[in-house]
């Protein structure tokens, strides 16, 4: 469960519930009732208690994913609570170093959050699986339908939002995983200090 990942790396890592609140520009009381799975979280609000925490929010599941490896079934899907009428949920399974792939389900008006959002340096492709969705990326806004796609940089402020009649349904591919670029750039920047 979402909540007692959160929860067992926020303690694994020493931070209150306030602290963790700080780094996530956040409340105390909205990370507990998220700990005890009395609330869901935006995209960006998971974004920024991953990197926080320093995982992907891929890692955020990694005690939930079973069964064989290269298999997930559709019923053992990493799930993300739904907020702002949008659940996201994992299909890759960590720690998988690559990339992370995502499926979003949109209702009628449902978003990604209602502001645009970064998180980490990665490449991120969004497919439109079904529907009409709006994908703003800085300030232009795209009009994709099904089967359309689109590109773009994670560290560029985003948002994706159905303007359909009907629920949306996309695909996010993130490559190499938010989390694992930051350990990567962190590890470069302690070689050389270990060379010396």
């Amino acid at each position: 469960m979402l909540g007692q990942r959160l929860k067992s790396l926020r303690l694994g890592r020493r931070l209150s519930l306030r602290e963790l609140a700080e780094l996530t520009g956040t409340s105390a009381s909205f990370i507990s009732q998220l700990e005890r799975g009395l609330t869901g979280a935006s995209t960006a609000s998971l974004n920024q208690m991953a990197s926080a925490l320093g995982v992907s929010v891929a890692m955020l599941f990694e005690d939930s994913a079973a069964g064989q490896r290269g298999v997930l079934l559709r019923s053992e899907r990493p799930s993300l609570p739904p907020s702002d009428g949008c659940r996201k949920m994992l299909l890759s399974r960590p720690p998988l170093s690559d990339m992370e792939v995502y499926v979003g389900e949109f209702e009628i008006g449902g978003s990604t959050g209602p502001a645009l959002y970064t998180h980490g340096d990665a490449h991120e492709m969004l497919v439109v699986l079904r529907g009409i969705v709006e994908v703003s990326i800085g300030d232009v806004r795209h009009v994709l339908e099904e089967g359309d796609s689109i590109e773009y940089a994670t560290s560029t402020a985003h948002r994706s939002e159905n303007i359909g009649s009907g629920r949306a349904e996309v695909m996010w591919i993130i490559a190499p995983p938010t989390s694992v670029r930051a350990e990567l750039d962190q590890y470069r920047a302690w070689k050389p200090l270990a060379a010396r």
